[in-house]
């Protein structure tokens, strides 16, 4: 039988990097990035559940406008499970870079980083799971599947509802 003490050792004894899940996908999108950054970062609270219809329920839990230090509180339905996280806006680059920090389990972080190209973006979205319970680790393989394959919609979706809104003369 094994006691909690003899899971906390074996999950000491298994090398941080190991146990860390980390996806990136990126996307070119055909709007410049002030824009591609005012509907991601500045209306996250108004954009985040149309690109990611995963979550459920989602609220600021800060007064003003986005910015580092604005808290959040979102609920999901991943493959059927249900959970629920807080987070902060940790970076707030405008036009360049929005990042967010969990502030609950499980330990969280996503970036997304705009790079100009022309007048278009490069989309770079980052999600690392820092710590995979090790309940969790015998599916660590479906995870990192499906946490990549997460990363490459929200680059896909976030593409698709930018440029459905670019002004007629700009959609190419």
């Amino acid at each position: 039988l094994w006691s909690r003490r003899h899971i906390a050792r074996l999950d000491e004894a298994v090398p941080h990097r190991d146990r860390m899940i980390r996806t990136q996908a990126n996307t070119l999108i055909t709007s410049p990035p002030d824009r591609v950054f005012e509907f991601i970062a500045v209306d996250f609270f108004k954009n985040y559940q149309r690109w990611s219809p995963e979550v459920v329920s989602l609220q600021s839990i800060s007064k003003g406008p986005v910015r580092v230090g604005t808290r959040g509180r979102q609920v999901r339905i991943d493959q059927g499970r249900r959970t629920e996280a807080t987070f902060r806006v940790s970076t707030f680059e405008a036009g360049k870079r929005v990042e967010f920090q969990s502030t609950s389990e499980p330990p969280f972080w996503i970036s997304y980083r705009l790079d100009s190209i022309a007048d278009n973006t490069v989309l770079t979205f980052e999600f690392e799971l820092s710590r995979l319970e090790f309940y969790m680790r015998p599916f660590e393989k479906l995870i990192r599947i499906a946490a990549q394959e997460g990363a490459e919609r929200v680059v896909r979706n976030i593409k698709g509802l930018i440029e459905a809104q670019a002004p007629r003369g700009l959609r190419r």
